[in-house]
């Protein structure tokens, strides 16, 4: 049985780590143990950081991410635990304080995007800095809402700086067509703003806001810690000043996480069981479950285990993603391996992720042998089965998804290899062992 998940990974940049991707020589089975979900357990600890007492965070992801988020709420003057799935306590300042130092964001989305509204209720500068390609990633829209509400703000990319403390408006108007993080930071310390909040997205053509779920997830936090949140149409959220009541949280597992740990039991003809499967969930990942039995697994939800068996190969489908981009890697990872075409629309925000997604699939799966189209909003695969892939040298763009994408691969065609697996430490640190273990029958 696959033991559980315990990172011991740091908040500085992983060092890149050349690693073969094991093959496996039968069909893959296993019981995989899942940690945190990192988009609940940083969503959880800022909004413990501005609660209205202690609480104390279960189950929480111990990741480069999440410590990122911890140390960047510890700059700010809140003090929180180490991360720990037993339990981690958080006692929130009684006002929160500009950070002494630059706060490290690293290519950490969540923490460029939720920390800056926060450090506009702390009187002061607090400077953002984070790795070489974080400048790249979209953050302009999020500080440009906390400039309409009275914040000056320098800069438009990482580093920039925020001087808090002067927050006077209550209504802003962005463009989150780019991530719905952008949304989701400015509603987090809404109730915490002195006139509250209300936010409004206008974006080109009317585009929507991409991965709904994720502020499902965050409306639905905010209303368990008694805060007033109102979406009046689907672009418009109004929050009402007041206390974030304190609150004890369990964590759900990374459902995102699970998906290439389940696909790899769907493409090698085994069976996977991830075990705390919500019944109800607002994390995108649970989109894994259509996905594979569209192309053809078998999946069952037995209590909260979640069960997928490869009943053999698997055939291509056409997917809109919007709402569960996440899973855009392991599904283009998928679409090469099946027979038949695969296409993925409704992506074209996650350009703009830990690297050009959409490019580095293309690249990296044509390298493979695969047949890919880049689309203006996603992919085209023409899969031909795995027979028709052989192994290469496969870039990683220092992007966790990338690198679950290429050890699916790698499990069914000889001789790949990723220039990095250490990158997967963003935010499952244990993967590469993890996944060895798996697919070399010890799971």
């Amino acid at each position: 049985m696959a033991s559980e998940v315990s990172s011991g990974a740091g908040t500085a940049a992983p060092q890149a780590l050349p690693w073969n991707a094991p093959r496996a020589e039968r069909p893959v089975s296993g019981r995989v143990l899942v940690p945190g979900s990192k988009s609940e357990t940083n969503r959880a600890l800022v909004l413990a950081a501005v609660a209205d007492g202690p609480s104390v965070i279960t189950g929480a992801l111990d990741a480069r991410d999440s410590r990122l988020m911890r140390a960047a709420l510890l700059a700010l003057g809140t003090d929180i635990g180490p991360l720990d799935a037993s339990g981690t306590r958080v006692c929130p300042p009684a006002v929160l304080t500009p950070a002494p130092g630059p706060v490290d964001v690293g290519l950490a989305g969540n923490v460029m995007r939720f920390v800056p509204p926060l450090a506009a209720l702390a009187a002061g500068r607090t400077r953002f800095v984070g790795d070489p390609e974080a400048s790249r990633r979209p953050v302009a829209p999020l500080l440009d809402g906390l400039r309409q509400l009275g914040v000056p703000v320098e800069g438009d990319a990482v580093p920039f700086s925020v001087v808090g403390g002067t927050l006077t408006g209550r209504g802003a108007t962005i463009d989150a067509s780019a991530s719905s993080q952008f949304v989701s930071g400015l509603l987090l310390a809404g109730a915490r703003f002195p006139r509250g909040l209300e936010l409004r997205h206008s974006g080109p053509n009317d585009a929507d806001v991409p991965s709904r779920p994720h502020i499902d997830m965050t409306v639905a936090m905010l209303r368990d810690r008694g805060v007033s949140i109102s979406c009046p149409d689907d672009s418009t959220w109004v929050v009402e000043p007041g206390p974030v009541a304190a609150l004890d949280q369990r964590i759900e597992p990374d459902l995102t996480n699970a998906a290439v740990f389940l696909a790899v039991a769907a493409v090698t003809g085994g069976e996977v069981v991830v075990p705390g499967w919500p019944v109800r969930t607002t994390q995108g990942g649970d989109a894994i479950r259509d996905l594979l039995a569209r192309m053809g697994a078998e999946v069952r939800l037995d209590g909260d285990d979640l069960h997928v068996h490869g009943l053999g190969g698997l055939t291509g489908v056409t997917v809109d993603l919007h709402a569960s981009s996440e899973l855009t890697p392991v599904a283009a990872a998928l679409g090469a391996l099946a027979e038949g075409v695969t296409t993925i629309s409704g992506v074209a925000h996650i350009r703009g992720h830990e690297t050009d997604r959409l490019a580095a699939l293309a690249t990296e799966l044509t390298k493979l042998g695969a047949r890919v189209d880049e689309l203006a909003d996603g992919l085209r695969i023409e899969g031909r089965g795995p027979g028709a892939l052989h192994g290469t040298r496969l870039a990683t763009y220092a992007d966790h998804r990338l690198a679950h994408a290429a050890a699916l691969v790698g499990a069914v065609v000889a001789g790949v290899s990723l220039d990095d697996v250490a990158c997967t430490s963003k935010t499952l640190p244990d993967f590469p062992a993890l996944w060895s273990r798996l697919v070399g029958g010890e799971a």
